[in-house]
């Protein structure tokens, strides 16, 4: 559907537009007077969100960003879903998914009680998806962007058959420098390290960055925090629906060999994500439908 036909049906006066974004791929704008907000159609993801009071976008989003079919977008909030990580089946189907490369549909904008604009994008079953997972669902993500954002992934089963998700709200947030950088919450939970072979182990004190981070944490709590003295901030993050944690931080060598990353743009990004990975798989029953939720905020 053209920008146009989507103004015309979904638009809200002074509050959400969309236009023509990279690639020519529509994006919704947002400007309500409490945040401003960028959400790409492709991929379903929100590309941008800062709140009127603050200086800084809650989100990276990398200047060498690929925007065209078949490639997913570098920053923001990528969907991983049917699956987070590799295959689970061994097929040789792409790592994460299939959502976070393909245009989404337009289910309906609105303005919240409070003042917030809400979005909700989604994706159905085709004949294309079948052949890569022979699943019948309903997909949607519902963004409210107000003076905090809120993020909820919705499966629904369609079908007749029982399946099984895993899935990540791929979150990268924008901080001021990685050295400086900590996240607080997660001392004593135990965590896979992808890095280090898979190997199981123990969070001690907070987690602090100095090489390559990659890591799974199982039975996390519900609330985390991001201290990023650099931007002089902290970014609380709620979680409901999930019960892992995933933190990772590319370092040095892999944003160098990565195209759609600037050498150092390890130093400017940390991805703490809201997942049902690792063990953590979802049962979906026939007519049942599940969420996960991330809730996001900023203070100084």
């Amino acid at each position: 559907m053209k920008t146009e036909q989507l103004n015309t049906q979904y638009g809200i006066a002074d509050q959400l537009q969309f236009i023509d974004g990279k690639g020519g791929f529509p994006n919704v704008e947002i400007s309500n007077g409490k945040a401003k907000a960028l959400i790409s159609v492709y991929g379903g993801q929100i590309l941008s969100y800062q709140p009127a009071n603050e200086p800084e976008d809650l989100l990276f989003l990398s200047t060498r960003a690929y925007y065209q079919q078949g490639k997913a977008i570098k920053g923001g909030t990528p969907i991983c879903w049917p699956w987070f990580g590799p295959d689970p089946e061994g097929l040789g189907r792409a790592s994460h998914g299939f959502v976070r490369n393909r245009l989404w549909t337009v289910m309906g904008t609105h303005t919240t009680e409070d003042g917030a604009t809400a979005v909700t994008l989604g994706v159905v079953n085709t004949p294309e998806t079948t052949e890569i997972w022979p699943q019948t669902f309903e997909l949607s993500i519902t963004y409210t962007v107000g003076e905090t954002l809120s993020i909820e992934l919705k499966t629904q089963n369609t079908g007749s058959q029982e399946f099984s998700i895993s899935q990540a709200l791929h979150t990268y947030f924008k901080i001021g420098d990685i050295n400086r950088v900590q996240v607080l919450g997660l001392n004593g939970s135990d965590y896979i390290d992808k890095v280090d072979g898979g190997q199981q182990k123990t969070q001690q004190g907070v987690v602090e960055f100095s090489e390559e981070c990659d890591r799974i944490y199982t039975e996390p709590p519900a609330k985390l925090i991001i201290d990023d003295a650099a931007l002089d901030r902290r970014i609380n993050i709620t979680s409901e629906g999930s019960k892992t944690a995933v933190v990772w931080n590319p370092w040095v060598e892999n944003s160098a060999s990565m195209g759609d990353l600037e050498d150092t743009d390890y130093q400017r990004l940390l991805c703490v994500e809201t997942a049902n990975a690792a063990q953590d798989i979802v049962n979906v029953l026939p007519g049942q439908a599940m969420s996960i939720k991330a809730h996001y905020s900023i203070e100084r």
